[in-house]
């Protein structure tokens, strides 16, 4: 690998690193369009897999009480049927194609955001999601478990579990704290799985370990960072930073 090549996977991991610790979002949809353009897509996805594991199971500990259980727990068995799912099309998929048709969708739905944003909220059914922002969607433990599913196979394809649920989330009324604490839970226990997956089906090399050890260091000190920075973000700031966020991995995935 040369040298401005593992550069740029380091300041893509500090400052994705930083994104999710804030927003409890953000490493995978920042980080895996640009390891994309650096490293070949096998690569690109398991890094994404291996770091962003780490860190949500790292950040978590500080918003355990703000996490709903209930919601957690469908979305976690949802993304049990979307895996196998997600690792099929991982193996047999034109990965341009994969990419193509998850950059519309992710790009599609922050446009929609972008729309409703400046809506009045309605109330959110949520539980301890307290005041609501968008809620144009009623949240419901089917849809929970469908969000899952999707994340699911997302994460296994491309890496990215986090646009599927922060959606759904979003479109739901979700306030940010229970956004931010059930994602970073729920990544904790999807990227596990992926990660158990992949090294058992797939396998990922020791190179590739190697990697992720050595960008681990930069991780670390973007979460700590964001972590400061996520105590202070309100409801419309953590709105439009998800927006800002889907809409430029929703292009770059697009664009490749």
């Amino acid at each position: 690998m040369s040298i401005p090549a593992w550069l740029g996977l380091a300041m893509t991991t500090f400052g994705a690193a930083l994104l999710q610790a804030a927003g409890g979002f953000g490493f995978a949809v920042v980080a895996t369009p640009l390891y994309l353009m650096m490293v070949e897509p096998a690569i690109a996805v398991h890094l994404v897999i291996i770091i962003a594991a780490i860190l949500s199971v790292g950040v978590l500990p500080r918003l355990r009480h703000a996490v709903a259980p209930g919601l957690l727990f469908r979305l976690s068995l949802g993304s049990v049927v979307g895996l196998p799912l997600g690792l099929f099309a991982f193996r047999y998929s034109d990965p341009a194609v994969v990419r193509a048709i998850a950059g519309a969708i992710v790009l599609g739905f922050a446009l929609l955001l972008m729309v409703l944003h400046g809506r009045r909220p309605r109330p959110n059914p949520l539980p301890h999601a307290g005041e609501g922002r968008v809620g144009v969607l009623r949240a419901s433990r089917n849809r929970d478990v469908a969000a899952g599913v999707v994340s699911g196979a997302a994460t296994a394809l491309v890496g990215m579990a986090g646009p599927p649920v922060l959606i759904y989330l979003l479109l739901a009324g979700a306030a940010s704290q229970v956004i931010r604490a059930t994602l970073l839970a729920f990544f904790g226990c999807v990227y596990a799985a992926t990660l158990a997956a992949h090294a058992v089906t797939i396998g990922i090399p020791a190179r590739t370990w190697l990697s992720a050890g050595a960008l681990l260091p930069f991780a670390i000190v973007g979460g700590f960072a964001g972590r400061r920075l996520g105590d202070r973000l309100g409801n419309d700031t953590f709105t439009r930073l998800a927006i800002a966020l889907l809409t430029v991995a929703g292009l770059f995935t697009l664009l490749q």
